[in-house]
């Protein structure tokens, strides 16, 4: 395929060009070619890091490129390069071309142009405070003066506060018209405060291990808001060592929303991807006890449980307008009154498993080719107050933040740990307790979803750290939920 050449104006292919998609796009030739896609990477990413004060990490990177996709005989071919002018891009549209073509003797599925429509927009993170409205200085001084503030008694042993900015700008075109423009910034934060009293060793984080990240600009550091956090996290963290053991009972529970993210990611969003359902995943991720038969079918959970796939909230972590095809986000309903309704199935898997899916065709960065994941997967809101929920109950559990989580490789039986609980009496939080764990199956665990609370206590959440793929694909994802009551559910203590 031969697209209209620019005028020749001289430029030195090797040296002098500045980079263009479009003209870039406009070079390539590949007469047999199908369909092309280019996708343009630019992130740069500053991570700043301080334990006990000290300054552990302060770095800045810039990773910047192409992957180019090339559809031949029904296959989709894959390169990606660095090297950012026209000669390269000829030669690595070449060998995109060529594992094509390689892959159409094996096909198992054909594949057209009708997985690459024609999309035209742009997306843009919302934001008060730009990247630069910090200085790295004043960053530094901010993140010592939480450590600062996390240790309240002697009896804290480490502190530890973290920051990673990361702004990403994204453009996709085609040789069918597709011109998408995207410009990402996003905010992970952790801050921590490790407590010990004698053998006993307690560690209290900001709503789990770095589960505070969202689309944001600078405004997220404030410091009298962060200030508070960080005394409440110290002094929470003291409270464990004296506390009591989580019981061992089969009981109610009731999660927050930074353990509703785990809860979430683990149970319905791994299990739903529809590559891990049709084996893709299953030499490195595992695969799944759903089957391609179960979706408009299964009860997945109670009524209650409603969750949606939407890529389109404001300010959550995995918001976007296209996905990393040029496939159109929208709000879609995965389960619907505890009915399984749809998968996470980007453009190819649809076709592949016959299934309806979303847009969620998502790569790591420039040098992978997009796959399906997760984007923003969450539970809608009920109708109940955090004070009504916990009122009704006459005894149980109430658990904070992710500590660790164990879950077996079809998605299916599972044992997470959480931060903090308070046991419930009498329709009141009493108690505080330490090394709280749950443990349950998925469809029983979600069937005995009993409430849901309403957009009071809905917040959001997520986390930079989802992994999958060969080779492994790091990326984020987001969780909003209300805190919800389950009803007889196995809770248990562990070693301090």
């Amino acid at each position: 395929m031969k697209f209209e050449a620019i005028a020749d104006s001289g430029l030195d292919l090797k040296s002098d060009w500045k980079f263009d998609l479009k003209t870039a796009l406009s070079h390539v030739d590949l007469p047999q070619a199908e369909w092309i896609g280019i996708r343009e990477v630019k992130e740069i990413n500053t991570t700043r890091y301080v334990r006990d004060r000290l300054p552990q990490s302060n770095s800045r990177s810039l990773s910047h490129g192409v992957m180019i996709e090339v559809l031949v005989d029904g296959q989709f071919g894959y390169a990606s390069t660095n090297h950012l002018d026209l000669a390269n891009m000829q030669i690595t549209a070449q060998r995109a071309y060529q594992q094509a073509k390689t892959a159409a003797k094996w096909a198992v599925h054909r594949f057209s142009i009708n997985q690459r429509p024609k999309s035209v927009g742009q997306y843009f993170s919302p934001f008060l405070k730009p990247a630069d409205a910090i200085t790295p200085k004043e960053l530094n001084e901010l993140l010592i003066e939480i450590c600062d503030t996390l240790k309240v008694s002697d009896k804290i042993v480490k502190t530890s506060a973290y920051a990673v900015i990361t702004e990403i700008e994204t453009q996709f075109i085609s040789s069918n018209g597709s011109d998408i423009y995207q410009k990402f910034l996003v905010v992970a934060t952790d801050y921590a405060a490790t407590a010990q009293n004698g053998a006993v060793i307690q560690r209290r984080g900001d709503n789990g291990q770095l589960a505070r990240c969202n689309q944001i600009g600078m405004e997220v550091f404030d410091h009298d808001a962060l200030l508070q956090r960080a005394r409440v996290i110290g002094e929470q963290s003291v409270e464990l060592l004296a506390a009591t053991e989580c019981p061992i009972e089969t009981t109610s529970l009731v999660l927050a929303p930074d353990q509703m993210l785990l809860q979430i990611h683990e149970s319905i969003g791994h299990p739903l991807e529809i590559d891990r359902i049709l084996g893709d995943e299953r030499n490195y991720a595992g695969g799944s006890f759903v089957k391609l038969e179960d979706f408009g079918k299964m009860q997945y959970g109670s009524s209650l449980m409603n969750v949606t796939f939407d890529p389109t909230t404001s300010g959550e972590f995995a918001s976007y307008a296209f996905d990393d095809v040029g496939i159109p986000a929208t709000k879609e309903y995965l389960i619907k009154e505890g009915k399984l309704l749809r998968g996470l199935g980007s453009s190819e898997s649809q076709v592949r498993s016959g299934l309806q899916g979303v847009a969620n065709a998502r790569a790591t960065s420039w040098n992978r080719p997009a796959i399906d994941r997760m984007a923003n997967i969450n539970l809608e809101a009920g109708d109940h107050s955090f004070a009504s929920i916990i009122a009704d109950i006459e005894y149980g559990v109430y658990m904070e933040s992710n500590r660790s989580w164990s879950i077996d490789d079809y998605r299916n039986k599972f044992q997470f740990g959480c931060e903090y609980a308070k046991l419930i009496e009498n329709g009141k939080l009493t108690k505080t307790l330490r090394n709280p764990n749950y443990r349950g199956i998925t469809n029983q665990f979600w069937s005995s979803l009993a409430k849901v609370g309403d957009q009071s206590t809905v917040e959001a959440y997520g986390s930079p750290f989802c992994g999958k793929g060969e080779p492994n694909q790091v990326i984020r994802v987001g969780h909003a939920a209300p805190v919800c009551l389950f009803e007889n559910i196995e809770v248990f203590g562990g070693a301090s």
